[in-house]
């Protein structure tokens, strides 16, 4: 209506320039004569203050009429069903099972160190060993003595079988032998303790101690850490009223913020205890290692799958009002007056989680409702409403 009467006033000014005014301003111009110029643009400005003046009356008017200005301008989207998970947000630590510290079995100086930091190694390699103050050669000795008696039981053995000789000579010679077979391995286990070798496969971590160093068994004198990365979990501590929801085998989304990735994984196990300060219970969730990004210890944002909903209707948080009653409640548009003049129509409404800023419908909207979102606040039940989109 507005820009209506705006195009005929112009239109009105225009032809107030045309026929003899048109002329007069064009002779004017040509006249090149100042004074009639400035007389003519004189005239015309007052003509344009004048028209001014005018559509600022109009435009009073208009809002003073136009019923539809006055409505509160909102915006609305349709309630669909949609799938809804929920998820139950944790802190915990990266850790594995095998992270240990290799110490001595034997006292003695390190003579040689066979890895290096960052080392790949395999289960049972030789990482470094200690000198065995000449349990090396004492071994030797044992074993040639064991040598010579076995040679010597075999043939008291082949004696005996052809009954000659005594039988205390046979058992003479076959506890001999047996004696000598058993101090050659208590040996060998001493003379093995002076070789340390990997518990298992991983990489070495740290190399503690250096070649030349004295070392002995016992605390303050381990020699390496291993790790092996391919075994790696996070323990986080649930609590205990989700011990229904949160099982093995449930989806885990497991975010890792100094590295800004993130895994799909699930629960592999649950602990069978509740501790009694905490009222919690442990879930281990196994990880990759991410091409040897994720370490043990790196802190870890876990989100569990605890509720999943096929059919669930979402609404922003933003939109919930709630009355004196303690109920909460949010504006649809009437669906009889959509099509005609749209209305504002309160409903109370029962809500069950939330996840990030929406939260899911339990009751009170159903699916095709349209819902006031921008400028809910400003409306009121039964009130019209002008719909932006």
């Amino acid at each position: 209506m507005k820009k209506a009467i705006y195009i005929t006033l112009t239109a009105a000014v225009l032809a107030s320039c045309g026929g003899d005014g048109n002329k007069s301003f064009e002779k004017v111009l040509a006249s090149k004569d100042m004074a009639a110029i400035r007389a003519k643009h004189a005239e015309i400005s007052q003509q344009h203050k004048a028209l001014e003046t005018q559509l600022k009356s109009l435009d009073s008017a208009i809002v003073l009429l136009d019923d539809t200005a006055k409505l509160p301008l909102v915006t609305a989207f349709e309630a669909k069903p949609q799938q809804f998970d929920h998820y139950l947000e944790l802190q915990g630590d990266v850790t594995t099972k095998q992270n240990v510290l290799i110490y001595p079995e034997m006292a003695g100086t390190l003579q040689r160190v066979y890895v290096r930091e960052g080392q790949r190694v395999s289960k049972g390699q030789l990482l470094a060993t200690i000198d065995d103050g000449g349990l090396s050669s004492q071994l030797a000795q044992l074993k040639t003595q064991s040598e010579l008696s076995r040679t010597t039981f075999e043939r008291q053995k082949r004696l005996w079988e052809q009954n000659i000789g005594s039988e205390i000579q046979y058992l003479q010679a076959k506890t001999n032998y047996e004696a000598q077979e058993s101090a050659v391995k208590q040996m060998e286990s001493q003379v093995g303790k002076s070789s340390i070798r990997a518990p298992f496969d991983g990489i070495i971590d740290d190399v503690i101690k250096d070649q030349g160093n004295v070392v002995a068994p016992g605390a303050g004198s381990e020699v390496f850490r291993i790790v092996n990365l391919t075994n790696m979990y996070i323990n986080v501590e649930v609590p205990e009223s989700h011990l229904p929801n949160v099982t093995p085998g449930k989806d885990v989304k497991v975010y890792f913020p100094v590295l800004g990735d993130s895994v799909t994984t699930k629960i592999r196990q649950t602990g069978n205890f509740i501790n009694p300060s905490n009222r919690s219970y442990t879930a281990e969730i196994p990880v990759p290692s991410l091409d040897g990004k994720v370490k043990p210890n790196l802190t870890a944002r876990v989100m569990i799958n605890d509720y999943t909903s096929e059919n669930a209707i979402l609404i922003p948080q933003s939109i919930l009002s709630e009355n004196a009653d303690g109920e909460q409640y949010v504006f649809l548009v009437d669906a009889d007056s959509i099509s005609s003049d749209p209305v504002a129509k309160k409903v109370v409404i029962k809500t069950g989680k939330t996840q990030g800023d929406y939260v899911e419908v339990l009751s009170g909207i159903n699916s095709g409702d349209a819902i006031i979102d921008e400028g809910a606040r400003s409306v009121k039940e039964g009130q019209k409403v002008k719909i932006k989109n």
